[in-house]
């Protein structure tokens, strides 16, 4: 059987970690749908530089829309929601099968705004009106100034996805801000239950920064297993949000849980198995969202196992021995959340570049 449908028997979803044009005209999307069993799809800047400035499949657009529209930013969102609209409709039968569950489609705020509180407010607003389909999320990076704009859009009905999150605090206050947002929409006498969020918290960038450290501290045994203890770790909290009370109230006015989704999940150093963040995180209620080279490589040899609830006393020492070893995991988590930013912005940057170069050309 195929692993990636052994993985739904677990409880988990694997959405694509990729949006391009190229994937919805050869039907290699839906065949994704179809054969894997893919339930959504993520998009992010990085993911949008490579898909426009990568191929040619944007030019004749980006043409048109120079002829009316001079700032590359507008440009790039209109070509982004014409694509994030088509990749909504493709999983509109997966989210009317499982409810709204699964099938969503995520569209990011510019990287600009992750400390801009009231500006991530007013373009999730606008990203979300101009996509119009339910099955789309927001996504909003779980900064200190995000978090008060998660819970207001969230509050507003919109749904929201959180990106950039790596360390345990934030997602804590992350969980805090969705269960806020539902509260202050059901202050209003506003329906929750077809508002979906989901954290997503990114793993491998972890292990990239930590490693060196631990090598050079001697402690190789704890090298690519800090990113999957703070993994379960997370998922930990997870479990206490949604069993305690105040979610239960919740849960009772139709709220759906805000799933963790694991995030850069491709492996980046070969020394380690290329399925390492797939094979040890699989557990009910969560999402894993893969590169096209992860779901390749988990279809021919991914092992499934409920791995993602097990070993947790390994998690906890192994966070432990990395205190002990003088490696703070909440400053780290802090710098990397600093350089996603900065990585993100950078990619959006040089895809503006890109289309107005293509405006150039074509003048």
């Amino acid at each position: 059987m195929n692993p990636l449908n052994q993985i739904r028997k677990h409880g988990q979803s694997i959405w694509l970690d990729l949006l391009d044009r190229e994937i919805m005209d050869s039907g290699k999307l839906q065949a994704l749908i179809d054969d894997d069993d893919l339930r959504g799809l993520t998009s992010n800047p990085s993911i949008f530089e490579k898909a426009i400035s990568g191929s040619t499949d944007y030019d004749d657009d980006i043409a048109k829309l120079a002829k009316k529209e001079d700032d590359a930013a507008a440009i790039f969102f209109d070509l982004a929601i014409d694509d994030i609209k088509r990749a909504a409709d493709i999983f509109k039968p997966v989210y009317d099968k499982t409810n709204g569950k699964d099938g969503f489609v995520s569209l990011e705020v510019s990287p600009h705004l992750a400390r801009d509180t009231e500006g991530t407010i007013a373009q999730a607003r606008n990203l979300w009106k101009r996509v119009d389909r339910k099955n789309v999320m927001i996504k909003i990076p779980g900064t200190k100034e995000g978090l008060p704009a998660i819970r207001k859009c969230l509050g507003e009905g919109i749904n929201i996805n959180i990106t950039l999150l790596f360390g345990l605090p934030r997602y804590r206050e992350v969980t805090e801000a969705f269960m806020v947002g539902l509260e202050d929409r059901l202050k209003a006498d506003k329906p929750i239950d077809e508002v979906a969020s989901v954290a997503s918290f990114f793993l491998s960038r972890i292990d990239v920064m930590v490693d060196p450290m631990l090598e050079k501290k001697g402690a190789d045994k704890l090298k690519g297993k800090i990113a999957i203890a703070s993994a379960k770790k997370a998922y930990k909290i997870y479990l206490e949000m949604i069993s305690g009370d105040r979610f239960k109230k919740l849960e009772t006015k139709g709220a759906q849980p805000q799933r963790v989704l694991w995030a850069s999940t491709s492996t980046k150093d070969p020394s380690y198995s290329d399925v390492i963040y797939v094979e040890t995180l699989i557990g009910k209620d969560t999402i894993n969202t893969l590169p096209m080279e992860t779901i390749d490589a988990f279809r021919d040899h991914g092992k499934v196992t409920d791995s993602l609830p097990q070993g947790m006393e390994h998690a906890n020492s192994a966070l432990e021995e990395l205190n002990e070893k003088g490696i703070d995991i909440n400053e780290i988590t802090q710098n990397l959340e600093e350089e996603g930013i900065e990585k993100f912005s950078s990619a959006y940057d040089k895809l503006l570049e890109s289309i107005d170069d293509q405006k150039q050309k074509k003048s």
